[in-house]
């Protein structure tokens, strides 16, 4: 399994010190090479050899001092020697070397530098020094076994589009033109100003109409803009002979896209600059795919969140199409090559597959996946007609690929519109670039074939009447996300009618559903498909609900994933959100790909995997239930007392001040009040801790009594029975946990930058909030492995997500944390229990906390922060890695088990799920209910 990206910098940072302080006298290429690739975890005896002699274009033997075959050639020379003469000797030997074993990379160095050209990317270079590799090792990435992948920034007119029509939008809406009538104009909009700059229409037809034509007023472009709705939709031979001879040269358009009569806009001097505005931009720079963007920017905030709505950018779309169909139909197309047969029938191939998408919005990645295999078809065409020369007569008649082959579902009409023309216009956009191939010119109008978008609940109808499952090859999408406490009423319906089969189906997010239906639709069949998800479906408590019934009931497998990434968009308003991206497949791959990300802006990189499990990690497809209570017997973790006062229990630092500089008597009252904020940040807050403050001194404090009336009235107030109960003592913490003694604390929340989340070691006065869990029997072993990173991997894998930061739960992670077995050891002459990896846990739990120690004046957010962490703590931690990682391969050998390799998080991981599926196998047997269908054997149960 590849190492991961820190453990990597890690490596390199002890390498480069380590050549740093070797003599130029002492230094030896051979050793110095074997390290470098140690760093990435790869053995170089395994990929490349020393000394490989070639034969030079001067026909005189060289010796290559590295090569691995197809990927790089190292060149190495004395300390102090010139790169460039040693790239330059590099490149010589390129000519004794067999296409196969040509290298995508030439890196030279002389122990103090390094220099790593990319041959693919037209020789560009860099160089640093050897103390920098730790932060270059990602441009190596291609010896760790990560692929790194990149997508091109869109251009930014696609949003100064969005931004006109929304304007646009906004003006006829309020002057009283809504509904259909607009959505429907808004489209027919959207295609004459595309048509104006791309070919369908003469040369800016529509702007010289409306700038030339029509009342600087614009009382008359209403009339205008019907007039030539009414021309669009009629043939030339049906024209009347007196029509105006600037409508007359516009082109029939069919399709039904201009049938429909609608009312007259009245537009006013400002709404006609508005479309002027929009008319002056170059259409034909825009993505028919932005037209989901475009859609968004003519919805108000609250439509958007009601309806679940998060909008695409094309880079995201192509994370999705990519792995989904398009890499292998490229990678097909290269083995073909130029085969005449294969290609013909490759051709074939691609105008036969059928797409569909479910929740297809405005049709943004029907467009992109029909973009995409349309610029397939060009290579295709041009690799079987390239000898037709610079003209290809009758080019049209070879194009088979077109836009019926692609279904769509959409709940809202103007969208659903929206995605028919989207795939229209990317169409003609094609048929452009195939004019300007082949050197013909090539439009379909007027437009013969359509799209088949369907305007309905994806989740009520039978995907079948859309189109019939046994014609059809992918399904793929975004469909839109929600929480159980965000969802419409007619949204948690739909849920309890796709989820009936499933137990507490209703606590899913409201995107399973997607997965459940294509899932039952596709029923074993040869379909791939694949949606973006928000990441709590590979989290937490959702996984249990979904995964057991895509995997074992449907029989289905992962076939590729995304993992937390931030979802990006190119429309006003930007409705951010962390998503994860999953296909999936009826047939049992034989590898899987998996891209992961170091922080959710980040780009991918990408891994070959066996199995993807449904937390999208690599390992077996083992699914962890939350529990009451841990594996093994543990200390019982809580969370930390809840108040439901109102806030009038809270005090800020000045409130605090103020009530103690008129009363002293309530100093013992006020407690140090913390939650994940408070205890990672520093900041403060204080509370009134009442128990056991006689009535008599509460009475005697009036601003104290206050707050103790006001808590009463809130609860009251409350439509949750248990807190109008809690009315009756208003001086108390609704829910109070909080221990007498010294106890461990775990924020509920932390950054997903950190490496370890802080575990605190609390003082009993400072009251934890029910932000935190706690643990009241604290001891250094128990916090030594809460601090560890195979803690650290476990929450990261099977814990939730608060957008992408950590969310940590004692059911679902301290509970099912496969602790280590270790036995006692004899007792001491001191009478003490003595367990040698148990002590060394503790006395490295003990380091960590002697380091934060040092630097009294830092909160745990700059001692943990990557960036500031310092070298001490950095070191405890390590130490104490070590010494839980040899706690668990002790207690693996004691039980006669294989040690296991943890050398990097995939391993820990890995091992962890192990661990859980052998512990939960020997907890009793849960008995069946009547009626009630079984978990199946595959996976972990607990019983009930």
């Amino acid at each position: 399994m590849p190492l991961s990206w820190n453990e990597i910098k890690d490596r390199a940072l002890r390498f480069s010190r380590e050549w740093a302080l070797e003599s130029s006298e002492d230094a030896e290429a051979k050793s110095f090479w074997d390290g470098f690739f140690e760093v990435f975890g790869v053995s170089r005896r395994r990929v490349a050899s020393f000394e490989r002699r070639v034969k030079k274009i001067d026909g005189r033997d060289g010796y290559i001092d590295l090569l691995w075959k197809g990927v790089l050639l190292i060149e190495h020379k004395s300390r102090g020697k010139d790169l460039d003469r040693a790239s330059a000797q590099a490149r010589d030997y390129f000519h004794g070397l067999i296409e196969a074993e040509l290298p995508k990379y030439l890196l030279v160095s002389d122990f103090a530098r390094f220099r790593l050209y990319d041959l693919d990317a037209d020789g560009d270079f860099i160089e640093f020094p050897l103390l920098d590799l730790h932060r270059q090792v990602r441009r190596f990435g291609f010896i760790a076994g990560y692929q790194a992948r990149a997508f091109k920034e869109q251009d930014p007119v696609n949003i100064e589009a969005a931004e006109r029509m929304g304007r646009l939008h906004d003006a006829l809406k309020a002057s009283g033109y809504s509904g259909h009538a607009l959505e429907v104009l808004l489209v027919r909009l959207l295609f004459c100003l595309f048509a104006d700059d791309t070919g369908i229409f003469p040369r800016l037809a529509f702007y010289e109409l409306i700038a030339r034509r029509s009342a600087a007023d614009g009382s008359d472009v209403g009339a205008w803009l019907a007039q030539l709705f009414q021309t669009l939709d009629t043939p030339p031979a049906q024209r009347q002979k007196a029509l105006d001879a600037q409508l007359a040269e516009l082109p029939y358009v069919n399709g039904r896209l201009f049938a429909e009569p609608l009312p007259l806009a009245a537009f006013d001097a400002t709404m006609r600059q508005l479309l002027l505005d929009a008319c002056a931009l170059d259409w034909s720079r825009i993505s028919p795919a932005i037209f989901g963007s475009l859609f968004q920017s003519v919805m108000d905030a609250k439509a958007r969140r009601n309806l679940g709505a998060h909008y695409t950018s094309e880079s995201n779309i192509l994370k999705l199409i990519q792995p989904l169909f398009l890499d292998e139909l490229k990678a097909e197309l290269e083995r073909i090559g130029h085969n005449e047969g294969r290609l013909k029938s490759f051709h074939v191939k691609l105008s036969n597959l059928r797409f569909l998408d479910p929740a297809c919005g405005c049709g943004n990645f029907l467009v992109l996946a029909y973009r995409e295999l349309r610029l397939l078809e060009i290579e295709v065409l041009e690799r079987l007609y390239a000898r037709q020369g610079s003209v290809f007569k009758g080019v049209s008649e070879h194009v088979a690929v077109d836009v019926d082959q692609f279904y769509g579902i959409e709940i809202e009409e103007f969208p659903a519109q929206i995605a028919q023309v989207a795939l229209w216009l990317m169409d003609h956009q094609m048929n452009l670039r195939v004019a300007e191939q082949f050197g013909e010119y090539f439009a379909r109008l007027p437009l013969t074939k359509s799209p088949t978008i369907v305007h309905g609940n994806a989740l009520r109808i039978d995907w079948n009447s859309v189109v019939p499952r046994e014609q059809l090859s992918y399904i793929l999408g975004n469909p839109p996300f929600g929480g159980k406490h965000y969802q419409s009423k007619e949204q948690r319906a739909d849920q309890t009618l796709v989820t009936r089969e499933i137990k507490s189906g209703s606590d899913l997010d409201f995107v399973a559903n997607w997965f459940i239906t294509a899932a039952r639709y596709v029923d074993g069949r040869n379909i791939d498909f694949a949606f973006v998800a928000t990441n709590s479906i590979s989290q937490g408590e959702q996984v249990p609900l979904l995964w057991p019934y895509l995997l074992d009931r449907m029989r289905l497998h992962i076939r590729f994933a995304h993992r937390t990434f931030k979802w990006s968009n190119e429309a006003r308003g930007k409705a951010a959100v962390h998503c994860v991206i999953v296909g999936m497949t009826s047939t049992a791959p034989a590898s899987c790909r998996l891209f992961d990300y170091d922080s959710p802006t980040a780009e991918p990189h990408e891994t070959s995997v066996k199995n993807i499990n449904p937390y999208l990690s690599s390992g077996a497809s083992i699914v962890v239930l939350k529990r009451s209570k841990p594996l093994v017997e543990r200390p019982v973790m809580r969370c930390g007392s809840k108040p439901s006062d109102g806030g009038h229990l809270i005090l800020t630092p000045d409130e605090r001040d103020q009530l103690l500089a008129s009363y002293t008597a309530a100093t013992a009252w006020i407690r140090p009040f913390i939650g994940s904020e408070e205890f990672i940040n520093g900041t403060k807050r204080w509370c009134l801790w009442l128990d056991g403050v006689a009535p008599g001194e509460l009475r005697a404090v009036r601003p104290v009594m206050d707050r103790v009336n006001a808590v009463r009235a809130f609860r009251e107030a409350s439509s949750a029975e248990p807190t109008r109960r809690a009315a009756l003592t208003p001086s108390r913490f609704f829910f109070v946990s909080q221990p007498r003694t010294e106890y461990i604390l775990v924020p509920e929340v932390s950054s997903e930058r950190r490496h370890y989340v802080p575990v605190g070691w609390m003082p009993s006065e400072v009251i934890s909030s029910n932000k935190n869990y706690i643990i009241a029997e604290p001891s250094l072993w128990i916090f030594g492995l809460l601090q560890s990173a195979m803690h650290m991997r476990w929450l990261s894998t099977v814990g939730g997500r608060l957008e992408s930061r950590f969310q940590y739960s004692a059911s679902m992670v301290y509970n099912t944390f496969p602790w280590p077995e270790l036995a006692p050891e004899p007792l001491s002459p001191g009478g003490e229990g003595s367990n040698k990896h148990r002590l060394a846990i503790e006395t490295a739990a003990q380091a960590v906390l002697d380091a934060r120690a040092q630097f009294p004046g830092s909160t745990l957010a700059d001692l943990y922060d990557p960036l500031t962490m310092p070298s001490a703590l950095v070191k405890a931690h390590h130490a104490l890695d070590r010494a839980v990682d040899a706690a668990y391969i002790a207690a693996e050998k004691a039980a006669g088990r294989k040690p296991p390799k943890l050398g990097s998080d995939a391993e820990r991981v890995a091992f962890l799920f192990e661990r859980y599926q052998a512990l939960t196998s020997l907890l009793p047997a849960a008995k069946a209910k009547p009626g009630r269908r079984r978990t199946p054997a595959s996976l972990s149960k607990e019983p009930d």
